[in-house]
């Protein structure tokens, strides 16, 4: 079957089916994606003790970063009832999990997931996380933004290769299908229920093949080599925090790690149809690249590492060239030469227009909210022509409007653990 069967490109037909989702998605995906789906483990327990250890598992490209998978779906629970789970509501959803594993492989050609949860889903137990779990409530993070702040008690951020996984994974939680890739599966346990559903996909051509949506100039400008809307790659291994860096290390939730989860608009009516080259790839990695001509393409030929160690320091790119770029100002928050936070975010076109998923993993909250403010550029606002957004990194790009925090757990303890639970031995 090629691209083009049936006259819809097959990229195209995949992100769509998942962003509409349901049952005749599901089965249109099935005619569609006819490559097998490896099977999962017979016992999951094998399974890694971190939910978040996925990069093993992941593809990687010609340098050696890791592939985040192409299609992504974000299910918000919600427990309803006013009292604290039980015995019975955790083993119930521990089931569904695991048959979830049973079913498709650990790995971006199967199934990779996280199950994560809220400082809302906490407040509902008389004790409170341990002093090692930094989990705030989530808040705007810069003056000029007003996002909706997430309260579900649960989040699962669900990832394949393949569109047919991440929404076979949905219909079980539904209880609209009793079997997947041969394998019996469970639904979500009364009280837990879906509330919300947030979809996107990344990866190249993607993009390109999803661009027409409100918010894009008509002139097809999202280039074909581009994983992210915005025309470039991210997601260099030398830009990355590793899994070790990012997981707990102290108390009950040790090996687990904490989930920041932001949608944002992107504007790319601007970043196309009236911003150059030039000023893009200024903006993104820093004025020395737009320069030397540094960035080829999506930027693949930068291989492992973005080259910030060629550009100025970000408040003398402000000064000498009236412009800083987004990766520039994120050197300043390192430590020990690495990054805080591991990402993993998505494109979208939920809400039918361009928009970015921000997934982000990290040991504390605190070390993306830290991020963030370097992403924010305050330091450097008022020199030269960077203001509090223009010329200042993408900010004046993107438009945030949901964020969320969460704890996620380590694997034994996922199914609606306590504040403070007693680690299985």
């Amino acid at each position: 079957m090629t691209d083009t069967d049936r006259g819809i490109p097959r990229r195209e037909f995949l992100k769509s089916a998942v962003a509409i989702g349901g049952a005749s998605a599901f089965a249109a995906c099935l005619d569609r994606e006819t490559d097998d789906v490896p099977q999962g483990v017979d016992d999951p327990e094998t399974l890694p003790r971190r939910q978040h250890a996925w990069n093993s598992s992941l593809a990687r490209d010609d340098h050696g970063n890791v592939m985040v998978p192409r299609h992504h779906l974000l299910l918000h629970l919600d427990y309803e009832s006013a009292g604290v789970p039980g015995e019975d509501a955790r083993a119930g959803f521990e089931s569904v999990l695991q048959s979830l594993e049973r079913a498709y492989a650990w790995s971006n050609d199967g199934l990779l997931f996280t199950v994560g949860y809220s400082p809302a889903y906490f407040d509902r137990f008389d004790t409170v996380l341990p002093d090692a779990v930094d989990l705030p409530d989530p808040q705007a993070l810069a003056p000029f933004e007003d996002p909706d702040l997430d309260t579900p008690d649960a989040i699962v951020h669900l990832a394949s290769d393949h569109a047919q996984v991440v929404l076979g994974a949905e219909q079980a939680f539904r209880g609209e299908t009793e079997d997947l890739n041969g394998v019996s599966v469970d639904a979500l346990p009364a009280p837990l229920s879906i509330t919300d559903r947030r979809t996107g996909f990344v990866g190249t051509g993607l993009p390109a093949d999803n661009q027409d949506v409100d918010g894009i100039p008509g002139n097809d400008p999202v280039p074909e080599d581009a994983p992210l809307y915005m025309g470039f790659m991210s997601g260099f291994e030398k830009n990355q925090a590793s899994e070790n860096r990012v997981s707990i290390t102290d108390g009950p939730f040790a090996d687990g790690t904490t989930m920041h989860a932001s949608h944002m608009f992107l504007d790319l009516e601007q970043w196309y149809g009236q911003d150059d080259r030039y000023h893009r790839v200024a903006t993104m990695f820093c004025p020395h690249h737009a320069n030397e001509g540094s960035v080829e393409g999506a930027g693949h030929n930068l291989g492992t590492d973005s080259g910030m160690d060629e550009c100025a320091p970000a408040d003398e790119a402000a000064r000498t060239q009236g412009v800083v770029g987004h990766s520039q100002k994120m050197t300043s928050v390192r430590e020990e030469d690495s990054p805080l936070i591991l990402r993993r975010d998505f494109d979208s076109t939920d809400g039918d227009r361009p928009g970015l998923h921000f997934v982000s993993i990290q040991a504390t909250i605190s070390a993306f909210t830290d991020t963030r403010a370097a992403m924010n550029g305050e330091d450097v606002a008022g020199n030269s022509a960077v203001g509090q957004r223009t010329n200042n990194g993408i900010l004046q790009y993107i438009d945030v409007t949901h964020r969320g925090n969460y704890l996620v757990p380590p694997r034994p303890i996922r199914a609606l653990p306590p504040a403070r639970p007693e680690v299985p031995a």
